[in-house]
């Protein structure tokens, strides 16, 4: 378990170089290089403590020596000559393992600062080598950093994601399990966790014998074509225990080295978008193609043992794509009994790295062979709300998702999953297709929501027609760069769906002289690349760009605002067949949407109904936006009313109990689940199976970014059974009243003066306890109390009318489909 020294240390050495070296993965390859350098030393000492000899640092690499480094006569300069020329060196040092001079190959120090260098070996050398599982989970957090390489399509994947993978494959202590784009060996980590927790009564990995830990070591196998990654790779899965890790650098689809190495169970998320001008494979592959992610499929297929299984997460253009590499992929893993499930996962789960699309496609040679049938899972929400923090969040699909999954694989295996009821599952979007359906057409298309099925219904009220029929599709065209402006000189440019509101376009914020393409006032504008579907109306003529499409309305036959909203009804079951990495529609795919086309009276009526709808609905909205509790506003009509001077200042830490200390951090691999709720800076970020609380109390966060951009609360009331990690501080009161009331104004206050550090802001519980505020009188904070509680329940009925009229605008359109 990470405990939080070892984080802030991380954190530190991070901090001091951020000035020097600004990129992340510089920043995790110079703290990676620094600890194996110190952890060789470390290894060095303990012999020479035991009465043995030094094994790394000997003969003319003895200069080298960790505590060399801090010899008080080295100057500044010399100090990073010593360092920067033993860093270089390492990788030809004959006394260390080659996985060491792996690790060190092509290492440099990328500053030339004696001062950041002292303040970070300073930092360092606070590490200790041990043998316990601490450090590789303090390198699993190091590694937390790195976001995204996009240029090579490669993207971090959520630990949470990886997991749900592992789980539903299963990996077994005596199989070979191989990652092809290990990067940094996440699938492999979680998947020998994953065995050690299956293999375990009190202690991790406790019914592991001798045996199976040693053939545990050599049956991990990693591939990866970056030399960084590798190094990063090599690291992780030696402060996991593999002593010799069988990471290699290896172009997986150039080389032909390996090619007759198979595995039982393979788990990647390989690169996604393939360098200019393709790949070039060799001609070993079952479906020629230059496309990077169409051959990683391929590849993984290929390269399973007759009982093997795999979980690869692919892009977009793998399920539906219409290019021939594409289809021949997808008709291969179907035809050739590999594939047996497709899970689609929601679109903002590479946040804030990437918004791309992404799925996983299951693989197992044995279940695909016993069924007919292609298990599709729709996972709408994975634990984390959609933004670029991707915030916790209440609704988790992957639990359920995960349960239907093994409870179908089980099925196949031991009936070939006859009489299995998919409609026990209803809290997961699901369904079972034929594999003669998805070879229907020749497409093998793996978009789930294609193949659903409702009931026929007597007779459409409208007739039904294509968008073609009615209007002018025009799709955007970008101008050159040099065009552009935002002096307001020349024509509105509009680019794609970030310049969207409900339901005209916002102002400009750009001008080109130079027009591309026009949409006119009333033109309906389609969000056309990443997402696609989404639509607003434009309110004068502007100039589009590719990320647009103007609908064009022919207002003879149909009125532009009835046609918005119906096409805004449907924004969920718009879906593209032309893109590739990110989602994408083309103008004939827009021209091809069905529609039902009621008279122009009918049309009108429709309109003026939603019309009405929609004033309420922006008028609650108006008051939802702009409400926020007015506590310095409360104070002082009560002071007034009060008669005094003013309200009697005390620091906060004179009206509560400080209780930080009862608090305790359980990293996510040792929470247990359960019924109670496990709070962080920022509310519920788990449910665990005990509890450290029982009461009433107040959080308030005690380290994050929110502490000063204040995007939501930064104190929190907690009531009954809780469990409290140490990035909230856990006051008690005496009372309710004075709870609620001091969490109000918390809320309200600029504490930036109390918060500390920039990067990494962080209130410690001295400066928390400092903080001044005003503390009337109990009978007035009670009243204040009461008083903003009144204005949250009309919130709150502000909020229901939102969704009880949104209702009705679905039930409106439901009407006109006859639904």
């Amino acid at each position: 378990m990470l405990d939080n020294g070892t984080k802030q240390r991380i954190d530190t050495a991070r901090n001091i170089l951020v000035g020097k070296v600004p990129d992340p993965k510089s920043q995790v390859e110079q703290i990676t290089i620094a600890l194996i350098y110190k952890f060789m030393d470390d290894m060095d000492q303990e012999s020479l403590s035991l009465g043995g000899t030094a094994s790394f640092f000997v003969g003319e690499y003895e200069k080298y020596g960790w505590t060399r480094m801090f010899d008080p006569r080295l100057g500044g300069f010399d100090m990073l000559a010593l360092y920067a020329e033993a860093i270089t060196r390492m990788s030809e040092n004959p006394h260390i393992p080659q996985l060491f001079r792996d690790i060190f190959k092509n290492a440099y120090l990328p500053y030339r600062d004696p001062e950041t260098l002292k303040l970070f070996l300073k930092t360092i050398n606070e590490f200790h080598y041990d043998h316990s599982e601490r450090l590789g989970d303090a390198f699993e957090y190091l590694l937390s950093v790195l976001g995204s390489q996009g240029d090579a399509g490669q993207f971090r994947t959520p630990r949470h994601i990886i997991e749900f993978m592992v789980a539903v494959v299963n990996p077994q202590k005596h199989e070979t399990i191989l990652d092809p784009a290990c990067g940094t060996a996440g699938f492999l980590i979680s998947a020998y966790k994953h065995i050690r927790k299956q293999n375990t009564i009190k202690d991790p990995g406790d019914q592991l014998s001798m045996q199976d830990r040693t053939r545990m070591v050599n049956n991990f196998t990693g591939y990866d074509i970056s030399p960084d990654m590798v190094r990063l790779s090599l690291v992780n899965m030696y402060l996991h225990g593999f002593v010799t890790p069988q990471i290699y650098e290896y172009d997986t689809l150039s080389s032909e080295d390996r090619w007759h190495e198979y595995a039982d169970v393979i788990l990647a998320n390989p690169p996604f978008m393939s360098p200019k001008g393709g790949i070039r494979p060799h001609k070993k592959f079952s479906v020629q193609s230059k496309r990077s992610e169409v051959l990683f499929v391929d590849y993984m297929a290929e390269h399973l043992t007759p009982n093997g299984r795999a979980a690869i997460i692919v892009p977009e253009g793998i399920i539906f794509q219409s290019g021939t590499a594409y289809k021949d992929l997808r008709k291969y893993l179907v035809e050739k009994h590999f594939l047996w499930a497709v899970v689609s996962l929601p679109s903002g789960v590479f946040n804030p790295y990437a918004g791309v699309k992404t799925s996983i496609l299951f693989l197992d040679k044995v279940v695909a062979r016993k069924t007919d049938r292609v298990l599709f899972v729709k996972v709408e929400n994975d634990g984390f709300d959609l933004g670029a923090q991707r915030r916790p969040i209440d609704k988790n699909d992957l639990p359920a998702a995960q349960q239907l999954m093994q409870d179908w694989q089980q099925s196949v295996v031991e009936k070939g999953g006859e009489g299995f009821d998919l409609a026990q599952y209803a809290e997961i979007p699901a369904l079972l297709v034929e594999k003669s359906r998805l070879a229907e057409n020749g497409e093998y298309n793996l978009t789930g929501d294609r193949y659903k099925t409702t009931t026929k219904r007597e007779r459409n009220l409208f007739p039904i027609v294509e968008l073609k029929v009615v209007c002018e599709i025009i799709s955007g065209q970008s101008p050159e760069g040099r065009f552009y402006n935002d002096e307001g000189i020349g024509t509105p440019f509009y680019q794609g769906k970030t310049e969207f509101s409900e339901i005209y376009i916002k102002a400009p914020t750009k001008w080109t002289t130079q027009v591309t393409k026009t949409a006119y006032k009333n033109d309906i504008l389609m969000s056309v690349r990443a997402p696609v579907g989404p639509v607003n109306i434009a309110s004068q003529e502007i100039c589009i760009g590719r990320g647009l499409a103007a609908i064009r309305a022919n207002e003879e036959k149909i009125l532009h605002k009835y046609l918005f909203y119906l096409i805004r009804a449907k924004e969920t079951e718009i879906n593209g067949n032309s893109g590739a990495v990110f989602p994408s529609i083309n103008r004939s795919e827009i021209e091809k949407i069905k529609i039902p086309l009621p008279p122009l009276e009918i049309q009108r009526e429709i309109v003026t109904e939603i019309g009405d709808y929609q004033r309420i609905i922006n008028g609650a909205r108006m008051v939802v936006e702009n409400w926020k509790p007015n506590i310095e506003l409360e104070l002082e009509e009560a002071r007034k009313e009060a008669g005094v001077e003013e309200w009697e200042m005390v620091k906060l830490g004179e009206v509560c109990e400080n209780l930080d200390s009862l608090r305790k951090p359980v990293t996510k691999s040792d929470r247990k689940n359960g019924i109670y709720p496990y709070y962080g800076a920022s509310g519920i970020i788990d449910y665990v199976n005990d509890y450290l609380l029982d009461g009433d109390f107040l959080l308030i966060s005690e380290d994050g970014a929110n502490l000063l951009a204040r995007n939501t609360p930064i104190a929190f009331s907690i009531t009954g059974k809780t469990w409290v990690n140490n990035h909230a501080h856990v006051l008690k009161f005496e009372n309710k009243v004075s709870q609620h009331y001091v969490e109000l104004l918390i809320n309200s206050m600029d504490i930036s003066l109390y918060v500390t550090g920039s990067a990494q802001p962080k209130l410690n519980q001295k400066s928390l306890n400092s903080i001044l505020i005003p503390f009337p009188p109990y009978e007035i904070q009670e009243r204040i109390v009461n008083q903003i509680q009144i204005e949250e329940e009309l919130i709150l009925a502000n909020k229901k009318f939102i969704c009880i009229y949104n209702k009705k605008i679905f039930q409106t359109i439901d009407r006109v489909w006859n639904r």
